[in-house]
């Protein structure tokens, strides 16, 4: 997996206008700072030489770390229309809140990259780019203090959205397997529809799972940073 994430970031095209300079920066003072050994007092004794071993993880980190700061992404936006994204770092999800009317509260918890189909190469196509990535999205609708909750189960693709599921949520007196319903793409064509239109006049739609992958592909990389960071600075001590 971590070998076609790296393939299709590679023919990815940032869409955000921050300047990749500005992140490079970030990642320089953050993260290389992070691993950074500090300044040692004259009085300090000598730290124990690193066993070859240990110096050769350090040397490959450290390559690979200078490396993907080619690809640096510019600093993650934190709203997306009337959405308010919440970067959780360290964690392979997102969460985004928002509002519809004066009653609803919107709340979509997003996976990073969790699937793939292949999909036909054109002629014209010298990316060598052939696969289609895949994120899972839960969308919770809710209303006042009923506890009640619309629960949407969502795929999401670059170009599209599809729902999957859709049902009552009742927190805290759910049943242990509860009935949710059959899968979204057998109900009445008319059902669909009105559910399709309902979620897409509260901006849960096409535009939105376009703009995911572009966040969770740069979250991808800061995260891919950071883990790299951590081995680096745990080596290194």
């Amino acid at each position: 997996m971590a070998g076609l994430i790296r393939t299709a970031q590679r023919a990815h095209r940032w869409n955000y206008s921050s300047s990749s300079s500005s992140f490079l920066g970030i990642a320089r003072n953050g993260i290389y700072g992070a691993l950074g050994s500090g300044t040692t007092r004259a009085y300090v004794a000598e730290s124990v030489p690193k066993s070859p071993f240990d110096s050769n993880i350090i040397r490959i980190l450290r390559n690979e770390i200078e490396y993907q700061s080619e690809f640096a992404p510019p600093n993650q936006p934190t709203k997306f229309n009337s959405f308010t994204v919440e970067e959780r770092p360290g964690e392979q999800v997102i969460t985004m809140r928002g509002k519809f009317g004066d009653k609803e509260d919107i709340n979509i918890e997003a996976t990073m990259f969790d699937g793939y189909e292949h999909v036909p190469v054109l002629e014209d196509d010298r990316s060598g780019v052939s696969l289609r990535l895949h994120l899972s999205l839960i969308v919770d609708i809710s209303k006042g203090e009923s506890g009640n909750e619309l629960e949407f189960v969502c795929s999401s693709w670059p170009d599209s959205l599809d729902v999957e599921k859709v049902y009552i949520l009742r927190r805290g007196q759910m049943p242990a397997r509860p009935y949710l319903g059959p899968n979204f793409r057998n109900l009445n064509a008319k059902i669909q529809e009105k559910f399709r239109k309902y979620l897409d006049e509260r901006g849960v739609n096409n535009e939105l799972s376009a703009f995911l992958h572009d966040y969770i592909m740069n979250k991808d990389r800061i995260e891919l940073f950071r883990w790299m960071g951590s081995l680096k600075s745990f080596v290194e001590k």
